[in-house]
């Protein structure tokens, strides 16, 4: 398996339904995770989840968010054909000007290598 390590330029976003499902993502997202646009939207975000992923992390994400807050932490995603990435992710609500629906936008940037090794290791006492 691979993994992508970002560069410090990639910045990868997305944005959800207030169900998780896929209504925006930017090139680098595509790219990155190995799909096109067309293969994404109307997915499921956890058509990128990492097996390794603590389900508690998204537990708290989804908490926080839908209660009106921004969550931050270090995700661990993977990629079409099967590799890895991780970032650091900064998920925050929007209401939507015209539907006056809640969506939920996803802002990600590359940890260090630090923050990556702090990460596993915590998620490890999660799983």
């Amino acid at each position: 398996m691979n993994e992508y390590i970002l560069k410090n330029d990639d910045f990868l976003v997305s944005q959800t339904d207030d169900k998780g499902i896929i209504i925006f993502a930017n090139d680098d997202f595509c790219k990155i995770a190995g799909y096109s646009l067309d293969e994404l939207v109307g997915q499921p975000h956890n058509i990128v989840r990492h097996s390794d992923m603590p389900r508690a992390a998204f537990k708290d994400l989804w908490t926080t968010v839908k209660k009106g807050e921004i969550w931050s932490g270090y995700v661990e995603n993977a990629t079409k054909d099967g590799g890895n990435y991780w970032v650091y992710a900064t998920v925050y609500p929007m209401l939507d000007p015209v539907s006056h629906k809640t969506t939920y936008m996803s802002c990600r940037r590359k940890p260090s290598t630090q923050e990556i090794e702090d990460a596993r290791s915590l998620y490890k006492t999660l799983n």
